[in-house]
């Protein structure tokens, strides 16, 4: 693979593990829904989609009537065709940087508070005034925890009030600095300076590969 490609690939996911490594090593957890979850892994794989199957499958003709508006057209059907995953995702919320022992208390405390007929069946937490019915999946690993929809009839305004509610209640909490977000830090920055290092190296080659990816 030449450098171009190279860069075109690692660079949405360079960005994204350096995002994710920053919330790691925050010392606050951090509460974000499904959809901007799945939304951002689709823009930090987007450049291996650009290098592999758009550009072997891009018809030929296609490029030479259209030219370089044909990679916009590309990219609007890939953003479009994310847009339709996520909103067919059942609703999710993920909290990053928080253990999972101190998950359950918090989601018990605060789920009292917003339905008194809420209640616990195994992982299982059903808030029936809310319309969400929900497990608790957890990666002690990765020192996140993912509260997943149990079932298809969910309220998407129950769920967008306990992503407030919660993201409220962990301004509260205190966490320690997840080591695992060094080495997502270090790899996003190792990506970042071989992606600069390879522009600034082979620039010629870069500018020449761009004019005949675009048909210049």
């Amino acid at each position: 693979m030449d450098p171009l490609h190279l860069c075109i690939a690692l660079s949405p996911l360079s960005v994204y593990l350096l995002l994710l490594g920053v919330i790691n090593l925050s010392r606050r957890p951090l509460v974000t829904n499904g959809a901007r979850d799945a939304a951002a892994l689709g823009v930090a794989i987007s450049g291996f989609v650009v290098v592999g199957p758009m550009e072997l499958f891009v018809p030929e003709a296609t490029i030479l009537r259209l030219g370089v508006f044909v990679w916009a057209l590309l990219l609007a059907f890939y953003a479009m065709c994310l847009t339709l995953f996520v909103l067919l995702m059942r609703p999710r919320l993920v909290i990053y940087n928080i253990r999972p022992d101190q998950v359950r208390p918090m989601l018990a405390e605060l789920v009292n508070d917003l339905d008194r007929e809420s209640r616990w069946a195994g992982e299982c937490l059903i808030i029936p005034n809310l319309g969400v019915q929900l497990h608790v999946e957890a990666s002690p690993g990765m020192r996140n925890v993912q509260l997943i929809a149990a079932g298809p009839h969910q309220s998407y305004d129950g769920w967008h009030r306990l992503e407030k509610t919660l993201s409220t209640s962990l301004r509260q909490v205190q966490s320690v600095r997840n080591p695992y977000g060094f080495s997502l830090v270090f790899f996003a920055l190792l990506m970042i300076g071989s992606v600069t290092f390879w522009l600034v190296q082979d620039a010629d080659t870069v500018a020449h590969s761009l004019r005949e990816m675009l048909r210049l």
